[in-house]
């Protein structure tokens, strides 16, 4: 007898939880084997760090949407390729709110502004709570 498949109705789909980074993606602020933590949502914003699943693929970048309404998905190692989001089936499965490296922990605030793709970076406050000196 086989297990029935978990739908995402119970109250654990809604809780944070962690993954881990896999390639240079978006280095150097989320080097490779680092582990994130992600905040269930289907909302975002421009800037928002984002984990999000476009044409059945599951991707780890930054969102971006700029003033005439063009969405995208950006690496932030430019050696890889961003993904433009016009037209194409995709959703938001959460937000990256803490960042840990070796046990240096780093916490993702949003700010509530929209700013467009060409905007500089100021819609995340990221506080570094580092524990080295404790």
């Amino acid at each position: 007898m086989s297990e029935p498949m978990l739908e995402g109705t119970g109250c654990s789909m809604h809780e944070p939880y962690a993954l881990q980074v896999l390639g240079p993606d978006m280095e150097p602020e989320f080097p490779d084997k680092c582990v994130v933590i992600i905040e269930p949502t289907e909302q975002c914003r421009s800037g928002m760090y984002v984990f999000a699943e476009v044409e059945g693929v599951r991707w780890f970048r930054q969102y971006r949407r700029n003033a005439d309404g063009r969405e995208w998905l950006l690496p932030l190692d430019e050696r890889f390729p961003s993904i433009e989001l016009t037209g194409l089936d995709w959703k938001v499965l959460g937000v990256i709110i803490q960042r840990n490296i070796r046990r240096s922990i780093k916490h993702y605030e949003y700010l509530d502004a929209g700013e467009p793709a060409s905007a500089p970076q100021t819609a995340i406050d990221a506080v570094d709570i580092t524990r080295e000196n404790a």
